[in-house]
Order: C-alpha cells, then structure tokens, then sequence
C-alpha cells in the first residue's frame, strides 16, 4: 500500500458539516459518515487532530445576539463547538475509534483541558485529538483555532473540510462556469478575497509556511485522496 503523503494532519470541520441536509443540529448518519472517512485515515497510520465549529447549534441563537455583546456571543459560541466535539467523540467510540476531547475553555466535568504537550502524546498513540471552544479566546474564529493547534502539536497540513470541493473563481452553486483552482499561494487568496479560511488564518498559515487544503467531506473517500497527495480540493502554498 502507498504510503500517505502525511503523517500529521489538523482536519477543521465546520459545525454546518454535521448538519447534513437538516436545517440545524447534528445529523447522525452524516456524523457518521464523516468518522467512517476519519478512521479510514487513522487506520493507514495517519495522526489525526479534529478543530470542531459549533454554527449547527449557535445558528438558532444568531438572530437572538443581534444587539449582544461580541465577546459573550463568541463565548457562546465556543460552548456550542464543545457540545459537538462531544457528539464527535461518541460517534467515534461507536465503532472503536480511540479519541480525546481537550477545550481551551476549562470544562472539565466533560472535558479535558488543552495541554500541548498531552495531545501531542495523545497523537502518537493514535488516538485522534478533538478540539474545542476554539482559541478559548473571543474575536477569533474556528479556522484560526485549526491553523493555531496544528502549528502548536506540528502538523504537516491544515485540512478544511467543507461542503464544497475546493476553491472556486465564483459561486459554482450560481455560475456553472466557475472553475476550480488546483493550487494557488495564500498571497493569491487573500488579494483576490477568496472565500478560503478567514483573513487572519491565512496569514498565520502563510507566515509560519503551514501548507492547506480545501475539500468536501460530502465526497466519499475525499479525506483519504487528500491525504494521500492526489488532486482532490484546492491545495494552498506558500
């Protein structure tokens, strides 16, 4: 069997991703889905780290903060990327699939509590290593907490898994010829304002040269193609 182009990888799932096709919350065969994909990589000898969104639960609640405080709102919002990293990590128990819950939020009658140095460990050992509540931090979204814990427990490539299967010059839901780009640099996507990862993620990755790559989860067998180097998303470079 080939070997996997990586040996480490940071997997950013969007909450929207557990949704499915339902309107909000966790869509229990697609969570399912998703961690059949993860174990799929895991048993290849992969190592993986899971940053989790919570805008599946805080979806209900956003037109309810308009007027809010930004912080208690973030905070809030942190909450909600724990309840599904704990949905998560019972999905993956379901079919044996050792994993870890750490929150840069201390919680710890659920979870435990982000130490580098502990999910590094955890890493090695094969276990996947979920992260939630974000940075622990308001202002700062879900995409930065994955390009920050990848680059702190070194992993090779960042990996955003949404439902869209790469980048694109337009909208491919409203322009069917937007084409898809196979590889651009970060310069490329923050100029050209691509819809990409947020503007602060991208300059983290690119000043500390963090490669990444944007695929759909909804494609079967994605994840695995991505980690394996072959064209699958949208690869951005350095």
């Amino acid at each position: 069997m080939t070997a996997p182009a990586y040996k480490r990888i940071m997997l950013k799932l969007s909450g929207e991703a557990l949704m499915g096709d339902d309107s909000y919350g966790i869509n229990r065969a697609t969570i399912e889905r998703i961690v059949a994909e993860v174990a799929e990589v895991v048993r290849m000898g992969v190592q993986v780290g899971v940053v989790i969104g919570g805008g599946n639960i805080f979806r209900g609640v956003a037109p309810g903060a308009v007027g809010m405080d930004r912080a208690t709102a973030d905070y809030m919002g942190m909450l909600a990327t724990v309840m599904n990293a704990l949905a998560l990590q019972d999905a993956m128990r379901c079919i044996g699939l050792q994993s870890r819950v750490q929150t840069a939020l201390a919680i710890e009658a659920v979870a435990e509590p982000y130490i580098r140095g502990k999910a590094i460990r955890y890493l090695e050992e094969g276990k996947v290593v979920i992260f939630g509540a974000g940075t622990g931090n308001p202002f700062f979204t879900t995409d930065t907490a994955a390009a920050l814990r990848g680059m702190e427990v070194g992993a090779e490539i960042v990996l955003k898994a949404t439902k869209v299967d790469g980048v694109y010059t337009d909208d491919p839901k409203t322009n069917p010829d937007a084409m898809r780009y196979q590889q651009l640099s970060f310069d490329e996507a923050i100029m050209r304002n691509l819809k990409v990862m947020d503007a602060t993620a991208l300059a983290l990755c690119r000043d500390q040269k963090m490669p990444l790559a944007v695929f759909s989860i909804f494609k079967a067998g994605a994840l695995k193609r991505v980690v394996m180097g072959e064209d699958e998303g949208t690869k951005v470079y350095c």
